[in-house]
């Protein structure tokens, strides 16, 4: 009896084989979108262009959107090739969020400011220390208050209430059904 236990468990199903009690596909396979993938971690809302602009509404409100756009140029700046256009992207963020002239100052510990000079030998990852510290108050600090805020509940309603249509629950009846023959 314990070996046809066994047995049974050990021949796994791929996750598209494992349907919930009325044949459809068990929904905890399914891959989270929307405000669902956005409440995981800060990384998957960040990988998202949407995510990224309700995010950023909600950090205007709060008077911090630098933080998520000194991010975002920084992810954008290891991208970029050649010396010529990596000194002059590495000057537009330095002015942009760093010095302290900056019109969009980031808040990062003064000893890890950097100089202007490091600025004519830029590599892609000089501003990693940075980033790292605006990641990490953005998701110990913002973010928690961004999926309590009604920027995110109202996104994830509106979210319910596309998936509970008529015209949602129709295609997706007819996408079980071809599916599932």
């Amino acid at each position: 009896m314990f070996n046809r236990a066994v047995s049974r468990l050990s021949r796994k199903r791929p996750p598209s084989e494992i349907n919930d009690g009325e044949g459809h596909p068990s929904s905890s396979h399914q891959p989270l979108k929307g405000t669902s993938k956005w409440a995981t971690s800060l990384e998957s809302l960040l990988e998202d262009p949407e995510g990224v602009k309700r995010f950023r509404e909600f950090l205007k409100k709060e008077f911090s959107e630098e933080n998520v756009l000194f991010w975002l140029a920084c992810e954008e700046f290891k991208k970029t090739q050649g010396k010529k256009q990596m000194q002059e992207k590495a000057k537009e963020i330095y002015m942009t969020f760093l010095s302290s002239k900056a019109s969009s100052q980031v808040n990062v510990e003064g000893q890890s400011r950097l100089s202007e000079t490091i600025l004519e030998t830029p590599h892609p990852l000089m501003f990693q220390k940075l980033q790292d510290q605006i990641f990490n108050l953005m998701k110990y600090d913002s973010y928690s208050r961004f999926l309590k805020s009604d920027i995110f509940l109202n996104h994830k309603k509106s979210e319910e209430q596309e998936e509970n249509s008529p015209e949602a629950q129709t295609a997706a009846k007819r996408a079980s059904r071809i599916y599932n023959t």
